[in-house]
């Protein structure tokens, strides 16, 4: 058989890859509580999955849909199976868009929308790359399958209860991240850091709530919060507006009656590079931290300033750690709580190093904390993944992705989690191509449609090779 061109058999199928990946993200696939059969998270995400597995049906795969937790796309035959892991959920879509966020608008070569490129669009190019193998009648000894995630965003139930069912790959890679390949990706744990309510006295300015934060694995780009005035001897307006001004942030305050209300408006970034954002609740803390807050107020407040503000890395804990592999260890306080009746709530996204030890960082945090009364609760953890730059998975894709690109596929690693830690040997393979701005999980997402389709040209060449 003559040469493959990759480039041209996507190029063919052109306009039909933009308007399905244009469909796909017009399903608001944000996880909602559900208790509904087929539908664990929400009407949504199942719509969205089984779109995909319509999709697949249509086009002559084997699908199935385990339960409405997970599903999969399947072609080929073999004893041995390679995977293509993809997620149909979304992050909230937040605020401050210039575009409908469900819209999958098209301007500057671009399609906007929550989950164009986490994960909806590579999912897009992923389905493709199978269509062109299948569409090609090229011989497989392989079995390729697309397993389809729907709590990726959140707590991963969806692979857990597919590979409780169903079979883990021999290898395989997830569409879910940057090119060239990322062969180490750090360990993620979320936990909060509690300190319970103590009793009030009154006090001249009482911080009845203060809220940051919806996601552990986001940056929170809005706080607020609401203190309540007993006497007026503090002037809560004006050195709010002068702190705004020293911090060049935009946030504003309101009086209603004795209460005054606090807005502060950040930056979001993925919790995986919290240096990325600005962290509205933390700089919120610092304001509230310079008041003369009751007493319960300010030990949460102090504690937030003491070892959290300013510090992504942990040094404050004395938890700071970096290795060759996968660099630093980062904290993300993604989401920040407090109110009079219940206290203080810190809710942390941790990603530290595949040569960390995981329990001595967290003994070291637990031990500062409890000084101050202080816990750490709900604690869960997924440990690093790590594929040896040696292992044949990772030599056929750098050699694909350098085919396709004349570029040098060096390694990556990163903090992100990607469903490749799922697998026993599993990669992150694009779509995001060197250069290019990171835009997952902010307002106006989106993903060249250019790099939608070269992905699908690597993605085709890269399950050929992997079957051949």
């Amino acid at each position: 058989m003559s040469k493959i061109n990759w480039t041209e058999e996507v190029e063919k199928r052109k306009q039909e890859i933009i308007e399905q990946t244009q469909q796909f993200l017009r399903i608001k696939s944000v996880l909602e509580e559900s208790n509904e059969e087929g539908a664990p998270f929400g009407k949504g995400i199942q719509q969205a999955l089984e779109f995909l597995l319509s999709k697949g049906e249509t086009d002559g795969f084997t699908v199935k849909n385990v339960d409405g937790y997970a599903g999969h796309i399947e072609m080929g035959q073999g004893k041995e199976l390679v995977g293509v892991l993809c997620h149909v959920d979304v992050v909230p879509e937040g605020d401050g868009w210039s575009v409908e966020p469900y819209g999958a608008e098209i301007k500057d070569g671009k399609i906007f929308a929550r989950g164009a490129i986490d994960d909806k669009g590579p999912t897009m190019a992923a389905y493709y790359a199978m269509k062109i193998v299948k569409d090609l009648g090229l011989p497989l000894n392989k079995r390729i399958r697309m397993i389809i995630g729907t709590d990726e965003e959140s707590s991963w139930q969806c692979v857990d209860h597919y590979f409780a069912r169903e079979e883990m790959p021999t290898v395989g890679f997830a569409p879910d991240a940057d090119f060239p390949l990322i062969h180490a990706e750090k360990g993620i744990a979320d936990f909060d850091l509690v300190k319970p309510s103590s009793s009030v006295e009154e006090s001249p300015l009482m911080l009845t709530q203060l809220s940051s934060g919806r996601r552990y694995n986001m940056v929170p780009d809005f706080a607020r919060a609401t203190i309540r005035l007993t006497e007026n001897s503090v002037n809560v307006e004006e050195l709010y507006e002068q702190f705004l001004k020293a911090k060049e942030v935009e946030g504003r305050v309101t009086s209603k009656g004795d209460n005054v209300e606090l807005e502060l408006v950040g930056v979001s970034a993925h919790g995986s590079v919290p240096q990325k954002g600005i962290n509205a609740g933390l700089i919120l803390s610092e304001f509230l931290h310079t008041l003369p807050l009751d007493v319960p107020a300010k030990g949460f407040l102090n504690y937030v300033n003491d070892y959290v503000v300013g510090d992504c890395l942990g040094e404050k804990l004395g938890v700071q750690y970096e290795d060759d592999i996968t660099g630093p260890l980062t904290m993300n306080v993604g989401v920040l709580a407090y109110t009079a009746e219940q206290g203080g709530k810190i809710g942390v996204n941790m990603r530290y190093p595949v040569t960390a030890n995981y329990d001595k960082v967290l003994e070291k945090i637990a031990q500062i904390s409890e000084e101050h009364q202080v816990s750490i609760e709900n604690i869960s953890d997924s440990k690093p993944h790590h594929v040896d730059q040696n292992h044949e998975l990772v030599k056929t894709l750098q050699k694909v992705y350098t085919e396709q690109t004349g570029e040098e596929a060096t390694l990556l690693s990163i903090g992100g989690g990607t469903y490749a830690r799922a697998l026993e040997a599993g990669v992150a393979f694009g779509p995001l191509f060197p250069g290019r701005e990171e835009v997952a999980h902010q307002k106006d997402e989106y993903m060249y449609i250019e790099d939608l389709l070269k992905a699908t040209a690597i993605y085709a060449q890269a399950l050929h090779e992997l079957t051949k």
